[in-house]
């Protein structure tokens, strides 16, 4: 049987670690690969947060300002910024939604679908690289657990 590790990871306990607490090491890898995938982003001239955006609407376009920015984990004042950045370089354009002309979708440009697909080239050898040495059952584990974590937030 595992030993419970739980105890210490939690900044409560006069037996914390920092390498045993989950939100420290999920930073920890997230910065890391941060910066080794954004020297390639900006080689393709755009960021980390464009490059989100890019990414979910990849996956569906339209789509609602705030769902992006809510799937994208950035708030929307800063989101609306990127938007702007974003449809001046041509790769997004707004429109109202159909259903309700109060919320503002955004679409995947031809352009966009290009920097996109740029984009995924240069990060999926990164990705390789990251998730190499991991089963399947391991992969699919992460995931779940990650997923886990971010549900017991709400």
């Amino acid at each position: 049987m595992a030993k419970d590790l739980r105890p210490l990871g939690n900044p409560g306990s006069e037996d914390f670690r920092v390498d045993a607490y989950p939100f420290y090491l999920l930073n920890r890898a997230v910065s890391r690969y941060n910066v080794v995938i954004e020297a390639e982003l900006r080689g393709l001239g755009i960021d980390i947060p464009t490059w989100r955006v890019l990414m979910i609407l990849g996956e569906q376009s339209p789509l609602a300002i705030g769902q992006v920015a809510r799937s994208a984990v950035i708030n929307l004042s800063t989101m609306m910024r990127i938007v702007e950045r974003m449809a001046k370089a041509g790769l997004v354009e707004t429109q109202p939604s159909v259903q309700d002309g109060r919320i503002t979708e955004l679409l995947l440009t031809d352009v966009g679908r290009e920097k996109l697909a740029a984009a995924r080239g240069v990060t999926a050898p990164i990705y390789e690289r990251v998730t190499k040495g991991f089963s399947a059952a391991d992969f699919s584990r992460l995931l779940t657990l990650l997923n886990r974590l971010y549900e017991n937030l709400d």
